[in-house]
C-alpha cells in the first residue's frame, strides 16, 4: 500500500509549522510499513484529481491568501471539488479552511473561495481569536477530543447545508459565538487548529490516513497501532493548555 499526498500551496500555506502535519503522516505511514508519496501544488500547477488521496492546505498570511484564492479558484477549483466528491480526505487549516468556503470577506475586498463547503468567511470588526482550543468530535466511531492553537482573525460562519467539525469545549472556535468549530463534509476537514494539528492527534492522523487508503484500494485498512506514549503525552499537554486558557 502506499498513501498518496498532496500538498497544495506549500512555500505560500505553512504559517505555524502546518507542514508538520504532512512530515508526522509520512512518519505513520513509514512505521508500518506503507509507502508515502509527497507531491506539491504550487501558483500555476495543475491539479490531478486522480493522483492523490489525501490532499493538504495549511494557513498563510493574507497577503498570501489573495494570491492563493485567485490562482486556486483560476485552475484548481474543479480538480480539488472532483477529488472532494470522489472519497480523497482532505485537511485545510486556518487559511486554507477559509478558502473551502464561498469567500472570505476582507473590508472591501472580497476573496472568492473553492465553494466545496458551505460557509462564509467575514474580516469583522474586534481582537484576533488566539489562543489554545479543544472541541469535541465525532468521526463515526463515537465522540472524541481534539486540541491544537488557534490564530484567526476571520470569523466564519456555516450555512444551513455544513456540519460542523466540533463543539467548542475551549477556546474560541469558528467565530466566538456560536460554540462550534471547522467543519466537516464527506472525508473533508476544515479547522482552525494549528499547532501543526496532527502531532497533537494521533488518532486524527491515522483516521485521515484510512480514509485515503480506502479511496485507493476499496476498503478501509485495520492500522497496525503503534506505541504512541510521546503522541499521547502531547496530547494531554495540549489539552491541558487549553483547560487553562
Amino acid at each position: 500500500m502506499e498513501l498518496r499526498v498532496l500538498s497544495l500551496y506549500p512555500e505560500q500555506m505553512n504559517i505555524y509549522a502546518d507542514r508538520g502535519n504532512i512530515l508526522f503522516l509520512q512518519r505513520r505511514c513509514e512505521w508500518r510499513g506503507i509507502g508515502f508519496a509527497h507531491a506539491g501544488a504550487g501558483p500555476g500547477e495543475r491539479v490531478d484529481p486522480a493522483a492523490h488521496d489525501h490532499i493538504d492546505n495549511g494557513g498563510g498570511q493574507d497577503r498570501d491568501q489573495r494570491m492563493v484564492a485567485a490562482d486556486m479558484v483560476a485552475g484548481k477549483r474543479e480538480a480539488i471539488a472532483a477529488a472532494v466528491e470522489d472519497g480523497a480526505a482532505l485537511l485545510a487549516v486556518c487559511g486554507g479552511y477559509q478558502l473551502l468556503g464561498h469567500s472570505y470577506q476582507l473590508g472591501e475586498e472580497k476573496l472568492p473561495g473553492l465553494g466545496v463547503a458551505d460557509l462564509e468567511t467575514v474580516r469583522e470588526p474586534g481582537e484576533r481569536l488566539i489562543g489554545n482550543v479543544e472541541i469535541e468530535v465525532d468521526l463515526g466511531s463515537g465522540p472524541r477530543l481534539i486540541a491544537g492553537f488557534e490564530n484567526h482573525g476571520g470569523r466564519t460562519y456555516l450555512g444551513s447545508g455544513a456540519t460542523a467539525l466540533g463543539r467548542v469545549v475551549s477556546g474560541h472556535g469558528n467565530n466566538d459565538r456560536d460554540g462550534l468549530e471547522g467543519v466537516k463534509r464527506e472525508h473533508l476537514i476544515g479547522t482552525y487548529l494549528h499547532g501543526p494539528l496532527l502531532p497533537k492527534n494521533a488518532w486524527l492522523a491515522d483516521h485521515l490516513i484510512a480514509l485515503a487508503l480506502e479511496r485507493r484500494y476499496g476498503t478501509k485498512p485495520e492500522l497496525e497501532p503503534l506505541d504512541d506514549e510521546l503522541e499521547q503525552a502531547a496530547h494531554e499537554s495540549a489539552r491541558e493548555a487549553a483547560a487553562r486558557g
